[in-house]
């Protein structure tokens, strides 16, 4: 028999990290080669971590809540066959070495199984402080000195629960202090000079965390996908200059075209021509005139993307998904509309792919399907700009010769990275935008 480390997988060309959702196996269950694990939520995914041998499970490394790199050991499995050989877990792999917290104070070293004449606190699991990236992150915002925490994972392993806990309640063990005894004597020497250090720096923490809940109140826990939903929107936010554009179009004749072939495109093909598949084909369509618009900023450089990959925002009853539709600039309108309907159908029934969401390069957004005329977008990081489409809305509009005529207008709200793109190629793109948009009738206009 051997034991074999299971490590988190690279579940996406540009993924570091994933965070455990839920196990699906405990220490003691067998598991064949390929069995699922864990469920692991990565950029707006739920993938499962496979088994790479067959097995008996033996540790949980991580807890339910934890994120890891990719590369690091989520747990360990007992094969069959072969020689018996323990995993040495308080002997990191070199990439894990910065995982390791030595004791406050202290000189930095390998060894921490608590040497003899050391005031650190020994940890579980044969003396080894592992702790994840969310957790370390946490310590470090916080000050908080790890060694001093207790940790309700499994075997004492401190999760990221366990310090939203503590700065919640405000006890917040400071790092740079003693052990538990060595605070409590320079308490008692000095108060006036202990209580101050401690106090000042741990306020605002404890005043921006703490939102007490009142009678009547619901609470709902922040999931997985609500957490990669808001660190994707803040870092969009704090990276990008935000800059807004919207121009108005009259879609009278498209509107006329799509409603024409409706039904018998229904009853031929099996789903709906929507009129946001149009919109696709038409921005796609424009993006390969102007790929300037079809860019990400990288640092020093601005890459320039050739496929043109478009990614559309899918709601589900509690989240928000941003499948691909890949090379769309290639595909008809009734090819668009096929992959629109069948990602919204895996979004919403939970069997979107990490493949699914990955390699977009311009993001679409149908803001009008829920009423809205007017809206601005945050970016979908790293990409350069996001569309809205909006509310295709009837309204009277003076049409050449003075005339007032009934017309089906819809607006396009275009959020730019200033990094990026300027006004004038922005400007131009929502103009050719405008015009394939207004020549698309039943004349010259076909799905497939």
């Amino acid at each position: 028999m051997a034991i074999e480390k299971i490590t988190m997988p690279q579940l996406g060309e540009s993924v570091t990290e994933g965070t455990i959702e839920k196990w699906l196996v405990q220490p003691g269950d067998h598991v064949n080669k390929y069995d699922p694990l864990a469920e692991v939520n990565t950029d707006k995914v739920t993938a499962e971590v496979p088994s790479s041998f067959t097995g008996t499970i033996k540790e949980l490394i991580a807890s339910e809540g934890d994120t890891l790199e990719v590369g690091e050991v989520v747990c360990t499995i007992e094969t069959e066959g072969g020689d018996s050989a323990p995993v040495e877990e308080a002997k990191p792999a070199e990439g894990e070495k910065a995982n390791e917290i030595p004791a406050a104070g202290a000189a930095p070293t390998k060894n921490l199984e608590g040497e003899k004449g050391s005031s650190k606190p020994v940890k579980p699991q044969g003396g080894k402080a592992r702790y994840s990236p969310a957790v370390l992150r946490l310590a470090q915002d916080h000050d908080i000195d790890l060694n001093q925490v207790e940790g309700s994972g499994n075997e004492g392993r401190i999760t990221r629960k366990d310090l939203i806990k503590l700065i919640d309640s405000g006890n917040i063990p400071q790092a740079g202090s003693e052990t538990t005894q060595a605070p409590q004597a320079a308490q008692a020497a000095e108060p006036a000079q202990q209580t101050a250090p401690q106090e000042t720096p741990k306020a605002p923490a404890a005043k921006e965390q703490s939102i007490e809940s009142a009678p009547g109140d619901i609470e709902i826990p922040v999931t997985g996908v609500r957490k990669a939903i808001a660190a994707n929107m803040l870092k969009s936010k704090h990276e990008a200059p935000h800059a807004w554009m919207m121009i108005e179009v009259d879609v009278t004749d498209l509107a006329q075209f799509r409603d024409s072939i409706k039904g018998d495109f229904k009853k031929k093909e099996g789903f709906n021509i929507t009129y946001f598949a149009f919109f696709v084909k038409a921005i796609s369509q424009a993006l390969k005139e102007f790929p300037m618009m079809n860019s990400m900023w990288a640092g020093d450089k601005i890459i320039q993307k050739k496929d043109i990959n478009i990614s559309i925002a899918v709601a589900s009853d509690n989240a928000l998904f941003v499948p691909v539709i890949k090379n769309a600039d290639e595909k008809s309108a009734k090819g668009i509309g096929r992959e629109i309907n069948e990602l919204a159908q895996k979004a919403r029934s939970g069997k979107l792919k990490s493949a699914d969401m990955q390699g977009g390069t311009f993001t679409v957004n149908n803001t009008g399907s829920f009423g809205s005329i007017q809206s601005m977008g945050i970016i979908n990081h790293p990409q350069a700009a996001i569309i809205q489409v909006e509310s295709i809305v009837k309204r009277p509009v003076i049409m050449d010769g003075g005339m007032i005529a009934a017309r089906d207008m819809v607006n396009l709200c275009l959020s730019l990275d200033h990094r990026v793109l300027d006004g004038l190629v922005c400007g131009q793109f929502l103009a050719r935008v405008k015009e394939i948009l207004e020549k698309m009738n039943k004349d010259n206009t076909s799905v497939y």
